[in-house]
């Protein structure tokens, strides 16, 4: 919902600003989304060893990464099918990385609460991709974007807030799993009804 709604004025102040100059706006999309995925992947030891202001950096920089690697194809014209996967490939990678990291984190408390999170998030993909595949594409996205309750900004709050608070991960995680869970079946419903 906040990647739908507030993408402009998010793009216009934190993106734009920076392909602006020239030295950046010519490295490799590609090379950003990598950047973004192993700054994700570094969360992990992070959260095992209790670093959770460096874990929380890690994130908010993959994340950026994530928002900067598409606009950077675009205006270089250089969005591509192959540039969308290795996109979409990278993100579940960065979400793997940061559920394990939290899991890690206090492994045997956590453990059901994970699982449960892991599978929401299997379902949702799944739904979203799906209806993905069969629904034309009218957006400057790579493949059609369905909107749901829990898109990539609200699913890094969460997890921001995990990482920043771990004495209420096991509320957050069970909140998080019935939203996901929640925006898996809208996906599905919206395409079946307008599909």
């Amino acid at each position: 919902m906040i990647d739908s709604n507030y993408r402009t004025a998010y793009q216009r102040f934190f993106i734009e600003p920076l392909l602006n100059f020239s030295w950046f706006a010519s490295l490799s999309p590609h090379l950003i989304t990598l950047i973004g995925c192993i700054s994700g992947i570094a969360i992990v030891p992070l959260l095992y060893f209790h670093h959770n202001l460096l874990a929380f950096c890690f994130l908010l920089f993959s994340g950026y990464c994530d928002t900067l690697d598409g606009s950077l194809a675009r205006i270089q014209k250089k969005s591509s099918p192959k540039g969308a996967v290795l996109d979409i490939y990278c993100d579940r990678i960065v979400e793997l990385s940061v559920i394990t990291g939290l899991y890690l984190y206090a492994p045997m408390e956590r453990a059901p609460y994970i699982l449960l999170m892991l599978g929401s998030v299997l379902l949702c993909i799944t739904a979203f991709l799906v209806v993905g595949i069969f629904t034309e594409n009218q957006s400057q996205k790579s493949f059609y974007y369905s909107c749901a309750l829990i898109e990539r900004t609200e699913a890094f709050i969460f997890f921001a807030t995990m990482i920043l608070i771990p004495k209420i991960f096991m509320p957050l995680a069970l909140l998080f799993f019935l939203l996901v869970t929640l925006s898996s079946l809208i996906h599905l419903k919206g395409y079946m009804r307008y599909g």
